[in-house]
């Protein structure tokens, strides 16, 4: 079990001061987890207001964008000045994912593309995509190859979880094939497809995996809450740099003290109710200017809750601002959120974003008949190849 006790000191020598994705320097070395719906332009940017790191867009489609499809094609935006600009994709056919990577390193001129092998949600995983993939033993080298070639020499890092359930995991082996085909990183989420975002992220994964493959820098991730979670992840396992996700909902500002604990300075105060509506304001402003206005209210609603979560001053106000369709009604809203109550402390430490039951993790028919039948070529339990 690892240990996740509040750390209010420095950090102590070997703690990495920037991440190295071939020759992109991610300084401190941690990385905005690209989620559905919310690592959106507007969203990024204002996380990046509050300090460095390595910022990933929202996951899309390679069929799709290699198709022109234009919805995904505008999800594909970046803030002026955006030092790094940097895409999530998934994919289960190689020669989409060969031209998508064409495009968005001719069109838009991206720095750095993640590839998602990962997710578990059922709409993904029921197409082979995802957690799915690296299950398919024939098309998951053929997706690596084609990624990095057709990259010309863009870093292409993956994220996978362990594996599929507590009996068949894969990290390992699916870490050094990964080396081998040239990905310059690789982020793990310390669960298997199986838990979704349930139970607690096996940090103990994540120090076996640098272990066995040295030479590939190793991305941690789950169970990340704070600052000085961050901090014990990289002691206790020895990676290469730290993904955060759900942490951040309504938490954009955790950035400020990331920065902070990895340059050593004094860790900045979480704010009081009046200084999270100013960061909501900044967020409502952002969205307007990227998106239509109602479309940019709507989109914020889901935003409102992880925002005031616990604070009892600001409940008077939500069913209004839940239910607002203008930006000014917002704004107006956020502006009567000003008192000093301080940030709710058992927030702190709670887990937000996907909660509750998690559903059953859906296959292609075909992999489930390998899986049923043992007529696979990952040894149960080891993740070694067989």
């Amino acid at each position: 079990m690892h240990t996740k006790m509040a750390i209010n000191v420095s950090p102590p020598p070997g703690i990495p001061e920037h991440l190295a994705i071939g020759p992109l320097r991610i300084t401190p070395p941690v990385v905005l987890a690209p989620m559905a719906g919310i690592t959106d332009v507007a969203f990024r940017q204002l996380v990046c207001e509050f300090g460095g790191g390595l910022f990933i867009g929202e996951m899309i489609s390679a069929e799709l964008l290699a198709a022109g499809d234009p919805v995904t094609r505008s999800m594909v935006r970046f803030f002026p000045g955006e030092a790094i600009r940097s895409v999530q994709l998934y994919a289960t056919q190689p020669q989409a994912l060969r031209h998508a990577i064409t495009i968005l390193r001719n069109e838009f001129g991206v720095h750095h593309i993640d590839l998602n092998f990962g997710c578990p949600v059922p709409k993904i995983t029921r197409k082979g995509g995802g957690a799915a993939l690296p299950l398919h033993r024939e098309q998951f080298p053929r997706l690596l190859e084609a990624a990095v070639s057709a990259a010309a020499g863009i870093p292409i890092t993956i994220k996978i979880r362990m594996g599929l359930d507590a009996e068949f995991q894969y990290y390992l082996d699916i870490a050094q094939m990964a080396h081998t085909f040239g990905i310059h990183a690789l982020t793990l989420h310390a669960r298997t497809a199986d838990q979704f975002y349930a139970g607690e992220a096996r940090w103990d994964a994540i120090r076996r995996v640098v272990q066995a493959v040295p030479g590939l820098p190793i991305i941690g991730n789950g169970d990340v809450w704070t600052a000085e979670h961050a901090l014990s992840m990289l002691q206790q396992t020895g990676c290469a740099g730290v993904g955060i996700g759900r942490a951040v909902l309504g938490r954009p500002f955790l950035f400020a003290r990331f920065n902070a604990l990895f340059s050593g300075r004094v860790l900045p105060p979480y704010p009081v109710l009046c200084e999270v509506a100013a960061i909501a304001r900044r967020h409502l402003e952002l969205m307007v200017q990227y998106y239509p206005e109602a479309v940019a209210v709507r989109r914020l609603r889901k935003h409102w809750k992880w925002y005031f979560q616990g604070f009892q001053d600001a409940r008077q106000w939500m069913p209004q601002l839940l239910q607002a369709e203008r930006a000014t009604e917002v704004e107006d809203l956020l502006r009567k959120m000003n008192s000093r109550e301080p940030y709710p402390l058992t927030e702190i430490w709670m887990p937000r974003g996907k909660r509750g039951k998690q559903p059953k993790v859906v296959l292609p028919e075909s992999l489930r008949r390998r899986l049923a039948t043992g007529r696979f070529d990952i040894d149960p339990i080891t993740g070694s190849g067989g």
